[in-house]
């Protein structure tokens, strides 16, 4: 059972205090918003009077700074396959309390002249749970697409989980990926983790393949803390400065009234954003300038990118206590995973115990999040695989998000990840389920 700090009422009412300045701040947006669309719609008599554009521009930028930003939608309906738009479905094929299993489904029965898709490999995107939504690997998925059959894990806001539904913890985690493997068949699968769920991917692995279960054909480990100790970044300092009491006294409140998750124990996910703004305050002050000045100077183009980056970047959601403290005590504090002490349900995991499953880990040159050498680390810890299944990949310039999104991940880093994958795709080593 979590403790919790009795010493003084703040840390037990921060939550019910963002919640009471979200509402205060409420009618302030609306007003902001109304304003920019009166002082900039064309048909608008206000759009003529002096100084509309500047009182336009600072009202969108006062809107967008004080709304609520909700979970985005994938919005994938269609990717090029030879050439051809290719109609896709979304589909949710399991549901857990914490967590939906996505599918990508493609289309293709009336497109003419295209490739046969059904030989494609299956992948299993494992989305991040530390506070963005599945939503932040939208091009990861979109670019997997033409080429894959793609499903995601799609992790739910905790403060939407009601209290009922129990705790969630790390070894959860483990076992959630675990049942996806074997919902969507072994045999076939192949595994891409992007950051965090590269240690309960590994575990998951481990443990099946320990067991004498089928595995995944492939794992694909991008920028994840294996290994912390390897070139320790921020992030882990700050996660290795305070004892995990602090943690558990300070970051962890209860989900107010106004949420089905009310009187859950959380890590909230506006913690974590102010977490990430707060290592690199200059560029994102810099980012809103120009955003305004974008404004200022018509720059409609160069606007809405900034748009689309901020309501993705500013939607977060809470994450369950329970895990939350179980990722910092065996990731970063303890480093259970490289040292070879982590136990997940009395079960000891065991790298080495992985065979048939090929492995290739990607890290970014610049990555301020995961350093360099964390991701690497997995060879050192599966030593089951055979040197001709190992591949690395170090991104020349590349960010933590550049990994996974944007030109270096379409251009650098998705071709080779493509030949990986179809390199080790072989026929299905078992029967699948006829759900899937």
């Amino acid at each position: 059972m979590l403790r919790r700090s009795t010493a003084t009422g703040f840390p037990m009412l921060l939550y019910q205090m963002h919640e009471l300045g979200r509402a205060w701040m409420a009618p302030l947006t609306y007003w902001a918003e109304a304003n920019a669309r009166m002082f900039s719609a064309r048909d608008s008599w206000l759009s003529a009077v002096p100084g509309a554009a500047r009182l336009a521009a600072g009202n969108e930028l006062l809107y967008r700074i004080g709304k609520d930003y909700e979970k985005p939608e994938f919005g994938i309906h269609a990717v090029k396959v030879s050439g051809h738009d290719v109609p896709v479905v979304e589909k949710v094929v399991a549901e857990k309390p914490f967590c939906r299993l996505l599918r990508f489904k493609r289309y293709a029965d009336d497109v003419a002249n295209i490739k046969d898709m059904k030989s494609d490999p299956t992948v299993l995107v494992v989305a991040p749970l530390s506070g963005h939504h599945a939503t932040l690997l939208r091009d990861t998925v979109r670019t997997l697409l033409p080429d894959h059959k793609v499903y995601v894990t799609d992790w739910i806001d905790a403060r939407m989980v009601p209290k009922e539904q129990g705790t969630f913890t790390l070894d959860d985690y483990v076992g959630y990926i675990e049942d996806f493997i074997r919902l969507i068949g072994a045999g076939r699968l192949h595994v891409v983790s992007v950051c965090q769920p590269t240690v309960p991917v590994l575990a998951a692995v481990s443990l099946m393949a320990a067991r004498g279960e089928a595995t995944p054909r492939s794992l694909v480990m991008m920028g994840g803390p294996i290994d912390t100790r390897e070139s320790p970044t921020a992030v882990n300092n700050l996660a290795t400065q305070k004892p995990l009491w602090w943690f558990e006294n300070n970051v962890i409140h209860t989900v107010p009234a106004n949420y089905p998750g009310s009187g859950r124990l959380v890590y909230p996910g506006f913690l974590q954003h102010a977490g990430f703004m707060a290592m690199n305050p200059e560029r994102h002050f810099q980012s809103h300038w120009d955003f305004y000045q974008d404004l200022l100077k018509g720059d409609l183009e160069d606007a809405e990118a900034h748009r689309r980056f901020y309501d993705e970047y500013n939607a977060v959601l809470d994450m369950p206590a329970r895990y939350y403290l179980d990722t910092v005590r065996v990731a970063f504090q303890q480093h259970l995973l490289p040292r070879g002490l982590w136990d997940v349900a009395g079960e000891r995991v065991r790298p080495a115990a992985i065979h048939d499953t090929a492995l290739m880990t990607i890290e970014g040159e610049l990555d301020d999040i995961s350093g360099e050498g964390q991701t690497r680390a997995a060879h050192k810890l599966c030593t089951g695989i055979a040197d001709a299944d190992r591949q690395h990949l170090t991104v020349p310039g590349a960010g933590h998000y550049g990994i996974f999104s944007g030109r270096r991940w379409r251009e650098q880093v998705y071709p080779q990840v493509r030949d990986f994958i179809a390199a080790h795709a072989t026929p299905a080593r078992q029967e699948q389920p006829a759900l899937l």
